[in-house]
């Protein structure tokens, strides 16, 4: 397999060959960087809008879970590292990343425009649980063994630092 093709997956051949042969970019993923790009946008929004949240999560531990599994699910969205990284097995696995990831991502700015009007609970832990759906989608059908560990340790924490930060 050349390397040309590492960039988004073995299977999909002439997309990868474009992006990464003909830019010399093999190391970055634009996929998994729009990915991180349309997670962080709202994320920002909220900052913003609302100053001075604290973590009500007192377990250190989890907190410091959630921040491993967040920032390894980013990097390795991100960027090719070479270390136990398959690609797309076949196009019918391309196919599901791009479907789900699409289905997940449009209902994951479609809760946050909710969540933006009215704080619930509901929303609060579908904002957790769809990003970690979008992480483990990804490293599943990449066969991305290390994106698939980053995401249960992501899913484990932000799930649980969410729950201790419940609205009311």
């Amino acid at each position: 397999m050349s390397d040309n093709i590492s960039i988004i997956g073995g299977a999909d051949g002439p997309t990868s060959v474009f992006v990464a042969g003909k830019l010399g970019m093999n190391w970055l993923s634009t996929f998994g960087l729009v990915l991180v790009i349309l997670l962080l946008i709202p994320n920002i929004i909220y900052a913003v809008r609302v100053k001075n949240q604290k973590n009500k999560c007192t377990n250190k531990f989890m907190n410091i879970l959630e921040q491993i599994g967040r920032y390894g699910c980013m990097f390795l969205m991100i960027f090719n590292i070479g270390i136990v990284e398959s690609g797309f097995p076949s196009i019918n696995a391309f196919i599901i990343y791009l479907v789900g990831n699409t289905v997940l991502m449009l209902s994951y700015w479609i809760i946050w425009m909710l969540y933006f009007n009215k704080q619930t609970y509901r929303e609060q832990m579908a904002l957790a649980v769809i990003p970690t759906g979008i992480f483990l989608l990804s490293g599943i059908t990449m066969l991305h063994y290390f994106l698939i560990i980053f995401a249960v340790i992501f899913g484990i924490g932000h799930i649980y630092v969410t729950s201790r930060n419940k609205v009311c």
